[in-house]
């Protein structure tokens, strides 16, 4: 494998991180346009082993450059199947990290791709190389593929003509289980194609809760399991249903707890706050608690700006992967938004609070009509004063929340100090959870009086099962 091409081959290079000091090229990326797509072909439409290229290569590329990529693969066999093309995308990400000195990141029309100086030094001056090595590697571990082609493209005008095109066959995709649910089956499948960047991740692929990379739906997961029992789509049994509400699952916690070595042992499929799924890195959006007001914001990885709690999407992408159950962070895949079970143990469409203007258009017609203007964007709230005011001004059901609380302060204040139980002049943390860095939940002053307890937690991250503070006498 060393003589036929200038760089190792090997699962042991997955993880490895290209820096912007060690990057020779950047291809695609929040910077730039690109893609990645399999289609699945009759054997003579495909010349096993070719490679076109369309625009300049990599010799051609100056260092520190940064150019539009997308790769276009189609495969044929006997056993090749539309349903299989989801699966067979998603191992590209898989085996162009096998290549050393090459990082790639997230999916579909997402990728992010960097090439490294060192590699580049060693004589991996053209994409032909790479294109080869994955190719290679698509049939000797999926045997199912007996002929591959593979077209790759650094012309922004051609890749404009073709991604309209790559959309409408993600979207085509995505569809299918519009009308399958999650009661209507006994079996989920699970992802651990992130394994290398979140070792404890797990991802429960339902048909109401699409991978969190967006990539592989409830059949492309029953179609991998079937070809390729041993690879890295498994089948799940749901087992006992433990909570209708927030999809809590014998079958999936046991499979949790294995696959985590005991790290978490429950997993609740639609919840944001209580034992929520694992967040991996590759996830398409991230949500964010925002304590001020008691709602959800959510975030992609397309928007650029600071949402309301002040951070980017960078920033809470960095707190909420790894492969944790973290509090006030969650990942999801886009189409998770027409779920009908979207979070619904905690509130649904009606906790969501902002969101990037961009995002709320992609997803528009599958937002409830009653809260549709009543969701903010950037447009309209860029802190969270204006976003308060916005959630007033718009009257959103998130306002039914503040008055119960304002409620339930007003009756814990009319208790005597000395005749409450600790537990009710405490708090609980929520159990089994951990805070992330920069969460700063605004806590209730505690007790009664002029004085009091004010707890901020900045650049903390704890594991808390209970606290609880009492008044001294």
């Amino acid at each position: 494998m060393a003589d036929e091409f200038p760089f190792e081959i090997s699962p042991m290079f997955e993880g490895e991180r290209i820096r912007k000091e060690g990057m020779h090229v950047e291809l695609a990326g929040p910077k730039s346009k690109g893609f990645e797509l399999v289609r699945a072909a009759d054997m003579n439409d495909v010349e096993d082993g070719r490679f076109t290229l369309i625009g300049p290569d990599l010799s051609d590329m100056e260092e520190g450059s940064r150019y539009p990529f997308a790769m276009i693969y189609k495969i044929a066999g006997e056993l090749v199947e539309t349903d299989l093309e989801s699966i067979v995308e998603r191992r590209n990400h898989e085996f162009q990290n096998y290549i050393q000195g090459m990082m790639h990141l997230n999916q579909r029309d997402d990728v992010w791709i960097r090439v490294g100086k060192e590699a580049v030094s060693k004589g991996l001056n053209s994409f032909e190389h790479i294109a080869k090595a994955v190719m290679m590697l698509f049939k000797n571990e999926l045997p199912f593929i007996e002929k591959v082609e593979a077209i790759y493209i650094t012309d922004m005008s051609e890749i404009e003509k073709e991604i309209d095109n790559t959309r409408a066959v993600y979207k085509a995709r995505d569809e299918r289980t519009r009308g399958l649910h999650d009661e209507d089956v006994d079996t989920f499948y699970g992802c651990t194609l992130c394994a290398s960047f979140a070792p404890t991740n797990v991802c429960v692929v339902t048909p109401d809760r699409i991978s969190l990379c967006g990539a592989i739906n409830w059949f492309d997961g029953r179609a991998a399991a079937k070809v390729d029992p041993e690879g890295p789509q498994f089948a799940i049994p749901k087992g006992e249903l433990i909570d209708d509400a927030s999809g809590e699952y014998s079958g999936v916690n046991e499979f949790a707890k294995k696959l985590s070595s005991g790290e978490y042992d429950r997993i609740k499929l639609h919840s944001f706050f209580e034992f929520p799924h694992t967040s991996c890195g590759c996830f398409e959006v991230v949500g964010f608690y925002i304590p001020e007001v008691d709602g959800i914001g959510w975030v992609d990885r397309d928007f650029a700006g600071t949402a309301p709690n002040g951070l980017q999407f960078s920033t809470m992408a960095g707190q909420t992967g790894g492969g944790k159950q973290v509090v006030g962070f969650l990942g999801i895949g886009v189409n998770y938004f027409r779920s009908p079970k979207f979070i619904q143990s905690d509130g649904g469409w009606n906790r969501v609070v902002w969101m990037p203007r961009m995002l709320k258009e992609k997803i528009f017609q599958d937002i409830p009509e009653d809260i549709r203007a009543k969701i903010a964007t950037e447009d309209d709230a860029k802190d969270i004063e204006s976003l308060k005011s916005f959630l007033t001004a718009k009257n959103h059901p998130i306002l039914e929340r503040w008055v119960e609380e304002e409620a339930e302060e007003e009756a814990e204040e009319e208790v005597p100090a000395k005749a409450q139980p600790a537990t009710q002049r405490g708090f609980a943390a929520p159990q089994m959870m951990q805070m992330p860095a920069n969460f700063m939940p605004s806590m209730p002053m505690m007790g009664g009086g002029s004085g009091g307890v004010r707890i901020i937690l900045k650049n903390a991250k704890v594991t808390v099962e209970k606290i609880t503070i009492l008044k001294e006498d």
